[in-house]
C-alpha cells in the first residue's frame, strides 16, 4: 500500500497569532484550567526523569576564552521546553526560549520565543509559530486559574509590582476570573513602564476606575484582594528579592507570584495556605540545581522546597493547583484565608494554548502553508 508521505505545516507570525485568538484571555484561562486537570491525572509528559522538568537550559561561564560567547548577564536564558499533552489536545511541542535583558537597549523584547507544534504520533510538524504572546498569555492565565479557585469572588483591588508584560496578562486573567475588579495599585521602577501599563489598562479595561501608582511594595500589598509580583531582577541573593511581610497582608488575600519573591517568617505560618502550580515541577527543579534552591530559582515555590529540607514544615503542607482544579483538594474555604501560590510556568501550558490557537488558525485559514517534503530524501 502506498502511503501519503507529504508533510505540510503552517507558519504563524505574531499578527497571525493575534488573528487566531492568542490574546483571548478568557479562553486561555479556560484552556489552562483544562490542562491542569490533565496534569493532575497524569495525561502529560515533560522532560526529565520524573517527566516534570521545566526544560533544558544553556548556561554560560563568567569567564570564557572565546570572545564571541555570550556572557551570563542579567536574565540571560536560552532553553528548550518540550512537552506532550493528552486529553482533547493530543499534541506535542517545544518552545525555544531566548532571553537577554539587554535586548531592550536594541528596541527588542527581553525574551524572543518560537514554538513548534507537532503531531504526537509521527512527530511531524503541524505549526511553527511566534510565541511571545503565546507564552505571555499562558503565563498570565495560570494566576487567573488560581484566582478562579483561590481568590474571593468579590475581589475588587489588585496590587501589582512590576508593570511589564506579565503584569498585563496576569491582570487580564484576574479580571476574567473576578469581574468585579475595579482598582489597580501598581509600583514600577520607571515612569515609562508605568505610563505604558496605565495607558494599556485604560484602553482595554474601562471597568478599572481607579489606577493608583504607589511608591513602595508595602503599598502594593496592603488592602489588596489579589497581589502579584511580576518584576524580573538579579538572581542569587534572596535578601534582594522583593519581599512580602505578613503584617502587610489583609485577611482573605490571594497572592500569585510568577517572578522573584521572598517572604518573612509570618508568611511561613501554617494558617497561610501554600500552593504550587505543579508539585512535580518544583521537585524536578530541586533535583537539578544547587542548594539552597531559592538562590538559583527565585520563585517562592523553591523557598518552600528549601524550607521542607530544613524541617520548617512537611511536604504535605504544600497544595497542588491541579488537585484543587480536579476537586481532590479544597478551593478557598472562607473569606479570611490567606493563600500564596507559586507560578513556575510549564511547557505543557504552551502545548495547550498553541494547540487551541493552531486549530482556530486552520479553521479560519490563517497562516502561511509550508511544505517540508512530498517524499523524504532519506528514510
Amino acid at each position: 500500500m502506498k502511503h501519503n508521505t507529504t508533510i505540510d505545516f503552517i507558519y504563524l507570525s505574531e499578527k497571525d497569532m493575534i488573528r487566531a485568538g492568542v490574546t483571548d484571555m478568557t479562553a486561555c484561562v479556560d484552556t489552562m484550567e483544562e490542562m491542569f486537570g490533565l496534569l493532575y491525572h497524569g495525561d502529560y509528559r515533560m522532560a526529565g526523569p520524573n517527566n516534570d522538568s521545566h526544560g533544558a537550559m544553556i548556561t554560560f561561564p563568567d569567564d570564557s576564552p572565546f570572545s564571541n560567547m555570550p556572557k551570563p548577564t542579567a536574565d540571560r536564558r536560552m532553553m528548550a521546553m518540550p512537552a506532550y499533552l493528552g486529553g482533547n489536545f493530543g499534541t506535542a511541542g517545544v518552545k525555544w526560549y531566548g532571553s537577554n535583558i539587554a535586548n531592550k537597549e536594541k528596541g527588542l523584547p527581553r525574551s524572543i520565543l518560537m514554538f513548534m507544534l507537532s503531531d504526537a504520533d509521527t512527530a511531524a510538524p503541524l505549526a511553527y509559530m511566534s510565541a511571545n504572546l503565546l507564552s505571555a498569555y499562558r503565563t498570565g492565565a495560570v494566576p487567573g486559574v488560581g484566582a478562579r479557585y483561590l481568590a474571593r469572588k468579590n475581589s475588587k483591588v489588585v496590587g501589582i509590582f512590576g508593570p511589564g508584560v506579565m503584569a498585563r496578562t496576569s491582570l487580564a486573567a484576574f479580571i476574567a476570573a473576578c469581574p468585579q475588579i475595579d482598582t489597580v495599585k501598581v509600583k514600577g521602577r520607571g515612569q515609562k513602564s508605568l505610563t505604558a501599563f496605565t495607558d494599556w489598562v485604560r484602553e482595554n479595561y474601562p471597568q478599572i476606575t481607579h489606577i493608583n501608582i504607589v511608591d513602595d511594595i508595602e503599598s502594593v500589598v496592603r488592602d489588596s484582594d489579589i497581589v502579584t509580583y511580576c518584576a524580573s531582577g538579579e538572581v542569587g541573593d534572596p535578601d534582594t528579592y522583593p519581599l512580602v511581610k505578613r503584617e502587610w497582608v489583609s485577611p482573605g488575600t490571594f497572592l500569585a507570584m510568577p517572578a522573584p519573591c521572598n517572604f518573612d517568617s509570618g508568611m511561613e505560618a501554617s494558617d497561610v495556605r501554600k500552593v504550587l502550580d505543579n508539585t512535580g515541577l518544583y521537585e524536578a527543579w530541586y533535583e537539578e540545581i544547587p542548594k539552597p534552591a531559592h538562590h538559583c530559582i527565585p520563585l517562592i515555590g523553591m523557598k518552600f522546597m528549601d524550607m521542607i529540607e530544613l524541617g520548617h514544615f512537611s511536604a504535605d503542607a504544600l497544595e497542588d493547583l491541579g488537585a484543587i482544579v480536579a476537586g481532590d483538594a479544597p478551593a478557598r474555604l472562607n473569606d479570611d484565608e490567606i493563600i500564596m501560590m507559586s507560578v513556575g510556568g510549564m511547557p505543557v501550558e504552551d502545548v495547550a494554548w498553541a494547540t487551541v490557537v493552531y486549530r482556530k488558525a486552520i479553521e479560519q485559514g490563517i497562516g502561511v502553508k509550508l511544505n517540508l517534503w512530498d517524499e523524504p530524501a532519506l528514510r
